[in-house]
């Protein structure tokens, strides 16, 4: 707004001269730009459907559990991450009750303004002491944590080596950071030590991998990956989402299980999961790297801190888990029970002795089909497709949980088998 002083003193304000467009106009040139946005959506969204691969949500009303309730019908749930079926169990459930009465809802601020309370660093003690670290730094999700990381810790003068086939959330984190990328073919050592050869002149070089990968159920080769990190100077990092709780000896994950838990440097997992299915993610490692993190990592930084109700809840799993391994110990069986039951059938399924067992089917129209069948024999799966799977690799994920009986699985074979022969995928 142009403005002079006159002689009296006076603030003499120039008219400003505007151009209003007739409302009609104004509104048809929105309303052609949202008009040809949602053609353009909707084109979308019709190919995903004409691909077989839309995925639709089931409404669940009751707590998660080995059973619940979908659409008024009690059913058998096998498709939750709900590993040691402690999401209902009665202490951890009493002790998010507990926190939420002591601490109230949640902070209203994220950790380093006025959002630390003495149970986040309680959680993050216990989670350090069950992994067997230094240090522990809590996110809202294991996503974050995943998200956090890369970029905090490496710089251009860095490389970081990667698994073709880490989750999305490895994927994006590393995506954020300026180290140079390779990836490596799946589980392949010759291709992980050609790529160490390749990046030898980079200050640092982390080795990345999922210690369980979620889609296949397999196990990355931990003893192989460390000792080509060894013999090339580099760190070793694994996501332990679908291990921690419940593989190796005490339930300690992946690196427990292949008995590298000293040699793996930097670990990420979730509390998401086995650890009493709320939310919440973290990393543990070296204390430097922890006290870094608190400082510059954006996810921890810019989110709210875990609501005291979630804190509770991880931490008295993880202290039944600190006190006990007899939960875990239980898993194997159930799990070797449904692949065997399943593989005699004439099922593909997919990975090795781990909960997570792919029924592998290829087509994604047919992988929805089953599963629909299957929730009306009462039975809870979901289909999984692309893009969440490569093409043409579309599975049903089956997920065994300390929480099933014998019965429960015996029952999911059942309906499998039915289902399955209706479709002619056996005989």
């Amino acid at each position: 707004m142009a403005m002079s002083l006159g002689q009296a003193g006076r603030v003499l304000v120039k008219p400003l001269r505007v151009v209003l467009q007739p409302p009609a106009l104004l509104f048809n040139r929105s309303y052609t730009a949202i008009a040809e946005a949602r053609a353009v959506l909707n084109g979308e969204l019709e190919s995903i459907r004409t691909a077989g691969t839309w995925k639709s949500e089931r409404i669940i009303s009751s707590k998660q559990g080995p059973h619940i309730n979908v659409d008024g019908s009690r059913i058998l749930n096998f498709c939750a991450n709900n590993y040691l079926g402690l999401s209902s169990h009665p202490e951890v459930v009493q002790a998010g009750i507990d926190a939420l009465k002591s601490y109230g809802a949640g902070l209203s601020s994220v950790r380093f303004i006025c959002g630390t309370q003495d149970l986040h660093k309680n959680l993050e003690k216990k989670l350090a002491e069950f992994h067997e670290r230094e240090d522990c730094i809590l996110y809202a999700s294991c996503f974050d944590a995943n998200a956090g990381l890369f970029e905090v810790l490496l710089g251009p003068e860095d490389a970081v080596l990667s698994d073709e086939l880490n989750h999305a959330s490895i994927i994006d984190g590393i995506r954020l950071c300026r180290a140079k990328r390779l990836r490596y073919k799946h589980l392949d050592l010759r291709d992980l030590e050609s790529k160490l050869k390749e990046s030898q002149s980079s200050r640092m070089r982390l080795v990345v991998t999922d210690g369980v990968f979620s889609m296949d159920g397999d196990v990355a080769p931990l003893v192989g990956i460390c000792d080509l990190a060894e013999q090339y100077g580099a760190m070793v990092f694994i996501d332990e989402c679908h291990a921690t709780g419940f593989l190796g000896p005490r339930g300690r994950g992946t690196d427990e299980l292949l008995g590298v838990m000293e040699r793996v440097d930097i670990v990420n997992s979730t509390l998401g999961k086995a650890l009493g299915g709320a939310a919440g993610g973290y990393t543990v490692g070296p204390k430097p790297l922890i006290d870094l993190l608190r400082q510059r990592s954006r996810p921890y930084l810019f989110s709210n801190s875990l609501p005291p109700p979630v804190v509770g809840c991880a931490t008295r799993a993880v202290e039944l888990l600190l006190a006990s391994s007899d939960i875990a110990h239980t898993m194997s069986a159930k799990t070797m029970r449904f692949r065997n039951k399943m593989t005699e059938a004439g099922f593909t399924i997919s990975g090795s002795a781990h909960p997570i067992c792919p029924v592998m089917l290829g087509d994604a129209r047919l992988a929805s089909l089953i599963a629909d069948d299957m929730l009306k024999l009462g039975v809870y799966v979901i289909g999984f497709s692309f893009p969440v799977v490569p093409k043409g690799k579309a599975r049903i994920r089956v997920q065994i949980s300390v929480a099933h009986t014998d019965d429960d699985i015996d029952h999911c074979v059942d309906a499998f088998v039915q289902t399955a022969r209706k479709h002619g995928v056996v005989s």
